[in-house]
């Protein structure tokens, strides 16, 4: 969206408004006891709401659409809570959640000015105009976003559909890295991109400028615009590379088969500890490899690319256990610490197979092996102790 600079104010305000509205809803639902009746529901709060904007100017000003859907995506996140299918509604924060939901018959208010360009009527602000980048759909709702590197966009609520097999009856695995990206069973290697060099160098400097900036200035206001630029600029990339790799998966193979992988434990923050506060140390260095690995792990959007692959092709995603699959065999089922010479060299120690090691293991994902850590795979030794032998000689 392209808002002018007085649009722009007015749609801050609407979010502002809509935030407000969240996390006094928020409050009273968390102050819940049980001493206490129960929290207000939707009907009570949007009663309350009538109050407040007879109340207070500032809230009457704003539109009474936005605010209540708030409460109404509130209700509904509560709902989704009860129900297990979602994590706890959080607070939103200023700069963070910056957006809000039009519903209803006003969201039907689209005009087309050219074939590149429309305008959407927002209630209390008036036309906005805003680039298409695809044909408008039927959608009974909208939802408009702010990021932090100060861009407006609109999005449709609309559930695409869905991409039909091929019907070749082929099979594709999946191994997911952090070098490479998504290597295929087929010896395809699919890089994610990122930031150029020129680009990093570029985000090192406002990084090391940023550091030098006082608190509150304009000046930092300024670094830290230059700096989301940047990481909105990496993010876009992604997100495309992600749509277009999933497309491509899902017209080609019938079945695709990943790593059951659980990104989120994989990149969780290491705990503190009382020794890492000398710096140098082993532990320290430790940590710091750790918070290297996540964002390499989440550079690649890994899970973004299997949530995409269960949305274009439902019900042709398979998800196989990862034990063992980087140091088993394709060619003949041995299994070996061993057999992984490097991160990118796989070679067998039994038959000799020599093969890039990420697409060693997408080919054993794609068999569908699920190796348990307690089952024997030939030409492993087993480690049972043996018997000692207690007389003394």
């Amino acid at each position: 969206m392209y808002p002018t600079p007085a649009q722009h104010a007015a749609l801050l305000t609407q979010c502002r408004h809509a935030r407000c509205v969240w996390n006094l809803a928020l409050e009273q639902w968390s102050m819940w006891t049980r001493d206490k009746g129960a929290t207000p529901g939707y009907i009570e709060q949007a009663r309350q709401l009538t109050e407040a904007r007879a109340t207070f100017e500032w809230l009457r000003a704003g539109s009474q659409t936005v605010q209540q859907q708030a409460l109404r995506d509130f209700d509904q996140a509560v709902r989704n809570f009860y129900a297990g299918t979602h994590r706890r509604p959080t607070w939103r924060k200023a700069g963070l959640h910056e957006g809000f939901r039009i519903v209803g018959s006003q969201a039907s208010r689209i005009v087309n000015l050219n074939r590149r360009w429309a305008a959407v009527n927002v209630p209390k602000i008036g036309w906005v105009r805003f680039r298409l980048s695809r044909a408008v759909p039927d959608a009974r709702s909208y939802r408009v976003t702010f990021d932090r590197a100060g861009r407006w966009h609109l999005a449709f609520a609309v559930v695409p559909p869905l991409i039909p097999a091929p019907g070749t009856g082929e099979v594709v695995g999946v191994d997911r890295g952090v070098t490479v990206s998504a290597a295929l069973s087929t010896a395809e290697l699919l890089i994610c991109p990122g930031l150029s060099e020129r680009e990093q160098v570029r985000l090192l400097q406002l990084q090391c400028r940023l550091s030098r900036c006082r608190r509150g200035s304009n000046r930092r206001q300024r670094v830290k615009a230059a700096i989301a630029n940047l990481h909105a600029r990496a993010a876009d990339r992604r997100k495309d590379w992600v749509e277009k790799t999933s497309t491509d998966l899902a017209r080609r193979f019938d079945v695709i088969r990943v790593e059951d992988l659980r990104i989120a434990q994989m990149t969780r923050r290491p705990k503190p500890r009382p020794d890492l506060a000398r710096p140098g140390s082993y532990l320290a260095n430790r940590r710091r490899s750790k918070a290297a690995l996540n964002r390499g792990i989440l550079a690649n959007s890994g899970g973004l690319l299997v949530q995409r692959l269960k949305d274009k092709a439902l019900g042709r995603l398979e998800e196989v256990s990862p034990a063992y699959t980087s140091q088993t065999c394709s060619a003949c089922g041995h299994r070996a610490a061993e057999n992984r010479e490097s991160q990118a060299v796989f070679r067998c120690v039994a038959c000799g197979h020599r093969a890039n090691a990420d697409v060693n293991a997408a080919v054993n994902i794609a068999a569908g092996q699920a190796v348990s850590a307690r089952r024997e795979m030939p030409g492993r030794v087993s480690r049972k102790r043996e018997p000692q032998l207690t007389a003394s000689l």
